[in-house]
């Protein structure tokens, strides 16, 4: 009888151990380094290897890296009920061509989805409020800003009784682009629409594994929650 092979890892192509893969991935996309900047921390540590490297494996590993913290985060948010998103949107320019970043976050600032286009019409809201419903389902109420576009969408889609609008409501919403902006700078903006997204999402992902709101917690309840994540981190892809 045959003996059951084992399934390989994204790794075993690599000579690189998966550690020091997955630490790469983490700083950059993480904290607001350059690639090059990563090289330099990685060099103190006796770790040398390419700026280009750094490239190379965020590319690779960081969308599959994402995609399973997604796929797991989305499995146990399924048991609760969500209470309320907040949509917004906030301009990004690419090649001096102005684009648009739309987010979604729930209540409790849980980055939920990203999407990228070129307008701010209601075929662009209409496209990214159905992606959001498709993955999260439907939630008892949608905060926005006052573009029409999101009242003309929701009308379309038949929950136009959920949308709410009000002046700061939607500061949690807005505040969340802060970490993304950070990021975009140190990046020297983006180059193309498809890296945009890319990057949006991986950072989206990356930033609700890690973000564990220090400033709501006591130091102890911090450093417990900073653990778990690191572990969980360290069992991705395993």
């Amino acid at each position: 009888m045959a003996r059951a092979r084992k399934p390989k890892t994204p790794f075993y192509r690599f000579n690189s151990s998966p550690e020091i893969i997955r630490l790469v991935v983490m700083m950059y996309v993480k904290y607001p380094l350059s690639l090059r900047n990563v090289e330099d921390l990685l060099a103190e540590r006796g770790i040398e290897i390419c700026h280009e490297t750094v490239r190379f494996w965020w590319n690779r590993f960081g969308p599959m890296f994402a995609s399973e913290i997604r796929r797991r985060r989305v499995d146990r948010m399924k048991a609760y009920t969500h209470w309320r998103w907040r949509l917004d949107e906030v301009y990004v320019k690419i090649n001096g061509e102005m684009h648009y970043l739309w987010r979604a976050v729930d209540h409790e600032g849980e980055v939920l989805e990203c999407f990228v286009t070129k307008e701010r019409d209601k075929a662009a809201a209409l496209k990214f409020i159905k992606k959001a419903l498709k993955r999260h389902g439907s939630p008892k109420a949608i905060m926005t800003d006052g573009l029409r576009s999101y009242r003309a969408a929701m009308k379309e889609i038949g929950n136009a009784d959920k949308q709410e609008i009000g002046r700061w409501a939607n500061n949690r919403c807005e505040n969340s682009h802060l970490s993304f902006r950070r990021r975009e700078r140190a990046m020297l903006r983006f180059r193309q629409m498809k890296s945009l997204q890319k990057f949006s999402s991986v950072h989206a992902a990356f930033h609700n594994h890690f973000n564990k709101d220090r400033h709501l917690t006591q130091r102890e309840d911090f450093k417990a929650q900073r653990s778990a994540a690191l572990a969980e981190w360290k069992s991705l892809m395993a």
